[in-house]
């Protein structure tokens, strides 16, 4: 299942990803916004990325106008690596070598068909599992909040 999150800024483009997932028999479970009203992106990219961080997803997308604030707020939650990507070789990279469990995109910056070309590289890329990247991973885990 694939854990959703936006502020007002990148609600448009997650409702096209979220027809995307659905076309593609992806289940997603999405933690808001669900308007156009100005709301502050950190409650949405936290309660998205505490959703994977226990497992109750498997991966997430965050969205807001740059993608910038929503994957910082993501990215505060222990365990949780999320990559801001705007092509879909760094979505591939990501993926290869962090092992990225969240995806942020920027709805003011990414078109719909890029967007969903990113999303897709993102879902099926597999971590390459490589040593060297299990030990920087393992790196960015022991260095949370020191």
């Amino acid at each position: 299942m694939i854990a959703l999150g936006s502020d007002h800024g990148g609600l448009e483009l997650k409702k096209k990803i979220i027809r995307y997932l659905e076309e593609k028999n992806i289940e997603y479970k999405d933690f808001g916004c669900y308007d156009e009203s100005s709301c502050d992106y950190p409650v949405f990219g936290k309660a998205a990325a505490k959703a994977v961080a226990s497992g109750e997803c498997e991966k997430g997308i965050v969205f807001c106008t740059t993608g910038i604030g929503i994957s910082i707020a993501a990215n505060k939650v222990k365990g949780i690596r999320c990559a801001l990507c705007s092509d879909t070789l760094s979505a591939k990279m990501t993926r290869l070598h962090n092992d990225a469990n969240m995806l942020a995109l920027g709805g003011g910056y990414i078109g719909e068909n890029l967007a969903i070309d990113i999303v897709e590289t993102f879902l099926n890329t597999e971590f390459s599992n490589e040593e060297k990247h299990k030990r920087r991973i393992s790196l960015l885990e022991k260095n949370m909040g020191d």
